[in-house]
């Protein structure tokens, strides 16, 4: 793997024979993402959505990849119901949760590529990452989110549910996993995903 801030994961991943894992998060509330679609001409197709109610599911991805290995999608949830004192987002162990599970479904040692969240270099997390000796870090550079592909696994996400009414949160939980799962069981998508970002991953060391 090669390109500006993130070259040396190759390198690493390959002297460990490690996957290479990006991460990023995402979220979505119970108003669809606008999308386009057909209709009549000179009618403008209407979607209704519900004012009532309130929710947001948030969601925290891994795109790993490994040379002659498929590729694969691992993600966790948080739903958020709109009660009092109710977390709003992904904490240190949820992290570290996400990142232990990656570790026993994908048999190795990961490099792990992510962005400069506050979560992600706090004292708490530097600690929690310092006492696995399977895992390395590696930052991608300031506002560089084309390097991500798990950025573009939210982007296929969100095309997939464009214009899509729920019924609730619980609803839009169980479409936005639905539709993950398709990607997850689609290689092709997500080595096109990695494409996207001008990175290469190949057997050299």
């Amino acid at each position: 793997m090669a390109a500006g801030g993130v070259a040396g994961g190759k390198t690493v991943a390959a002297q460990r024979q490690a996957w290479i894992c990006f991460e990023d998060e995402a979220g979505q509330t119970l108003r669809p993402p606008k999308a386009r679609t057909w209709g009549r001409r000179g009618h403008t197709p209407q979607i209704p959505v519900s004012g009532k109610g309130s929710g947001r599911v948030s969601i925290a991805g891994l795109a790993c990849y490994k040379p002659g290995q498929r590729p694969r999608l691992i993600y966790r949830t948080i739903t958020h119901r709109g009660r009092k004192n109710e977390r709003r987002s992904f904490g240190e162990r949820d992290y570290i949760s996400l990142l232990d599970a990656a570790h026993q479904q994908l048999g190795g040692p990961i490099v792990l590529v992510w962005d400069n969240l506050n979560t992600h270099i706090s004292a708490a997390m530097r600690q929690m990452i310092a006492a696995r000796d399977w895992l390395n870090v590696i930052r991608l550079p300031a506002y560089a989110p084309d390097l991500n592909p798990t950025e573009q696994v939210w982007s296929h996400l969100k095309r997939s549910i464009g214009n899509l009414a729920v019924h609730g949160v619980d609803h839009l939980l169980t479409i936005i996993r639905n539709r993950l799962k398709r990607i997850q069981y689609r290689p092709d998508l997500l080595d096109g995903f990695l494409t996207h970002t001008g990175l290469t991953l190949d057997d050299s060391t």
